[in-house]
């Protein structure tokens, strides 16, 4: 991956706290705020797409029901992913992930999250559109399933690959040594690794990329630490504050 800005500002499912998460209109926000990297969710849907959202379902963030795996491109195109949030928001689709990289700058970095079944369909889709996409070394694939990651670098072995995890693991350096292949980064929810923990972890070279980091405070804390960056519903927060000057502080 080419030279990356340290701290990153990652807007997780763009900028999830003031629009409709994984839609357009959020991602364009969250580069508007200052993130130098969006994160997204990636599932297939029934006839092979790969579209950007959350859920099993759409449930929650449309107007429509339904299994995600169960519905095709057309159907879920049919439905509104922006009202729920609010109705300035209304008419906003979920995307497919062709037409989130159309819309990104090229120097945006682009973590892209592993959803769904581990049965390789996902991981080789992903794979070829990566290597037609021009981007795969602005891109980032994480995921809490570790199955999904090993495939995908089975398939590709030059991704740089994040492993997401909520587990209060004793040794984060050797639990990313444990997964069997190289790990680009970790991404632990940020009360489960130590300021201690950070620094050394990002001293053996890997990157550390704590999830989701709302609180001003804890931003400050945890970039004084030495966190290669945050991921963020609010990146606008995280630029407020590095523009605070918070790097020299030392966190004991």
């Amino acid at each position: 991956m080419r030279s990356m800005p340290t701290p990153m500002i990652i807007g997780h499912r763009g900028s999830a706290g003031e629009a409709p998460e994984n839609t357009l209109a959020s991602f364009r926000l969250a580069v508007e705020q200052g993130a130098h990297a969006i994160e997204l969710d990636a599932q297939l849907t029934k006839d092979g797409e790969i579209v950007v959202i959350h859920d099993k379902t759409i449930d929650r963030t449309t107007n429509g029901r339904g299994a995600v795996a169960e519905l095709t491109l057309a159907e879920l195109k049919c439905y509104d992913a922006g009202s729920w949030f609010h109705e300035k928001y209304k008419g906003e689709q979920i995307p497919t992930l062709a037409e989130v990289y159309e819309q990104m700058p090229d120097e945006c970095v682009i973590n892209v999250e592993i959803k769904g079944e581990m049965d390789g369909t996902l991981e080789r889709k992903l794979a070829e559109f990566l290597y037609h996409s021009g981007r795969k070394q602005r891109t980032l694939i994480s995921s809490f399933l570790h199955k999904s990651l090993m495939k995908l670098k089975v398939i590709a072995p030059e991704s740089l690959i994040g492993l997401g995890y909520t587990a209060d693991v004793v040794d984060h350096i050797a639990f990313a040594e444990a997964f069997g292949a190289q790990v680009y980064s970790l991404h632990p929810h940020y009360k489960l690794i130590g300021l201690d923990e950070i620094r050394l972890a990002v001293d053996r070279g890997l990157r550390v990329y704590p999830y989701t980091v709302n609180d001003e405070n804890d931003m400050r804390e945890l970039l004084q630490a030495g966190a290669s960056g945050l991921i963020t519903d609010f990146p606008g927060r995280m630029h407020k504050v590095i523009g605070e000057g918070f790097i020299g502080s030392t966190v004991k």
